[in-house]
């Protein structure tokens, strides 16, 4: 197959409340990328899921039900299962013409080891772009335990005096809500462990497969950051 010279991909990686989904969905509304968030991947997978079900990826069986206590936890799914799920995924995307950005994925070293070759089959190595949001472990949990997200979107609502009081999304008007298990601080502390430990090694990953890495600092205002995305992309 011949990768596509059209279409692109960004791939975003920092740790849990770097800002990855709120830059993803601001660069696809921007770019007319497709956002293809992992853990809406996950929850809706979960959600469809019959009791007991299971999926069956490369001669062994995941319950769907166990990994989503894994998920509940902090700790990262099965990376067998969440790289058939995106691999898929990102089939049917190219199929269907469109450029992707991933917020988040791939998550592990395993699952970047099999993704990002079929990326570059699929789009070629000059087409994908990977953005490091750089920020704290403090800011980390400070972020995702003030955090919420809104249930028919699921656009991220950072805190601040502006947003403290809001019950409805600004942008679509569905509920806000934070995300239960997830965003309390002591499973923060453990995606945190997860992260280090498991996504961060995809840095030197991404170098040694020929893609060129670019560090910015995710402190700022979202809009600041946007911003120097888009001059790298640009």
């Amino acid at each position: 197959m011949t990768p596509s010279n059209k279409k692109q991909v960004v791939i975003l990686l920092g740790q849990p409340g770097s800002g990855k989904g709120t830059q993803g969905q601001l660069l696809s509304e921007k770019l007319n990328l497709y956002y293809f968030d992992t853990s809406k991947v996950l929850e809706e997978s979960f959600k469809k899921a019959k009791k007991g079900e299971q999926v069956l990826v490369d001669g062994k069986k995941y319950s769907l039900e166990k990994e989503k206590e894994l998920f509940l936890t902090g700790k990262l799914c099965s990376p067998p299962l969440v790289t058939y799920l995106v691999s898929e995924k990102i089939k049917t995307l190219f199929d269907e013409d469109k450029s992707v950005i991933l917020a988040g994925s791939p998550r592990t070293l395993y699952e970047g080891e099999r993704v990002v070759p079929l990326l570059k089959r699929l789009y070629g190595l000059k087409n994908i772009k990977v953005i490091m949001l750089e920020i704290s472990a403090k800011e980390t949990i400070w972020r995702n335990s003030h955090r919420k997200l809104c249930e028919l979107m699921r656009h991220t609502i950072m805190y601040s005096k502006e947003t403290e009081k809001l019950t409805k999304c600004p942008l679509d008007g569905s509920k806000l809500q934070a995300r239960k298990g997830l965003d309390n601080i002591e499973t923060i502390k453990v995606r945190l462990k997860e992260y280090q430990e498991r996504t961060f090694p995809l840095l030197k990953f991404y170098q040694d497969s020929g893609l060129k890495v670019v560090k910015i600092n995710g402190s700022p205002a979202p809009s600041v950051i946007f911003e120097n995305i888009l001059k790298v992309l640009k």
